[in-house]
Parts: structure tokens; C-alpha cells; sequence
């Protein structure tokens, strides 16, 4: 599916996704990714929600956002409460969503101005 929403100054934004990829501004991602409008940390290493694990989240949390959208893979899973402990701890929002509504709601953010950070499951189909 091909994402068109501009975002403004954003340096990155989500221009499509399908299973298994994703695609940052023109790049083809295959692995998993974190990224904000001005940040992209590429082969970020859980390819799936059981594969995830607090510390996974510290890159996230580092980047201060106010607001995670984890996207986990072609159909919506949660992961357990104590892995998401230290973003709700900081404070910080946390959705769970299938990683093509996480792409699509973090261009919508990102155009919004909000400080999001997509935490993006791009292994698992």
C-alpha cells in the first residue's frame, strides 16, 4: 500500500508498506526500524513480538518522544505489560497496532507536529 500524506519538515516519512517492508522516504527496509520525523535507527533487532523486550525500548525512550506507535507486524499483537514498563513509566504514550495502521498513523502525527516515534515489527508477516 502506498502512503502519500506529506509531512511538512519531516526528514522521514513512511511512503509505503506491505508485509514484510517498509519504505522510508525511498528506501526499501526489510528489517525491523525505529524512527521519528528527524530519526531512523535501521535493523533495530526484534523482528517480532515475542522476540521483544524492555530493552529494545531503550533506543526508543532516548529519543523523547510523547507518544510510541509499536507496530506489531501484519496483525495486531501485544506484548507483555513489563516490556512496555519503562516508556509508561517515562511518562510516555504507548498504541499497539498492526505495523500498516502504526505507518499510517505515524504520518499523520508526524504532520500534526506531535513528537511520535514509530517502533516498526517489519519481520514478522
Amino acid at each position: 500500500m502506498k502512503l502519500h500524506l506529506e509531512t511538512g519538515d519531516a526528514r522521514y516519512r513512511i511512503t509505503a508498506y506491505r508485509p514484510g517492508e517498509v519504505t522510508v522516504n525511498d528506501e526499501v527496509l526489510t528489517e525491523s526500524v525505529v524512527l521519528t520525523a528527524s530519526q531512523l535507527v535501521r535493523r533495530w533487532p526484534p523482528r517480532s513480538i515475542g522476540q521483544l523486550d524492555a530493552s529494545h525500548l531503550q533506543s526508543v525512550l532516548e529519543m523523547a518522544p510523547e507518544v510510541v506507535i509499536l507496530g506489531s507486524g501484519a496483525r495486531q499483537r501485544f506484548p507483555a505489560p513489563a516490556v512496555l514498563a519503562p516508556l509508561l513509566t517515562a511518562g510516555i504514550g504507548v498504541e499497539v497496532m498492526d505495523t500498516g495502521a502504526a505507518c499510517r498513523t505515524f504520518n499523520i502525527l508526524v504532520a500534526e507536529g506531535r513528537r511520535v516515534a514509530a517502533a516498526l515489527l517489519v519481520g514478522e508477516t
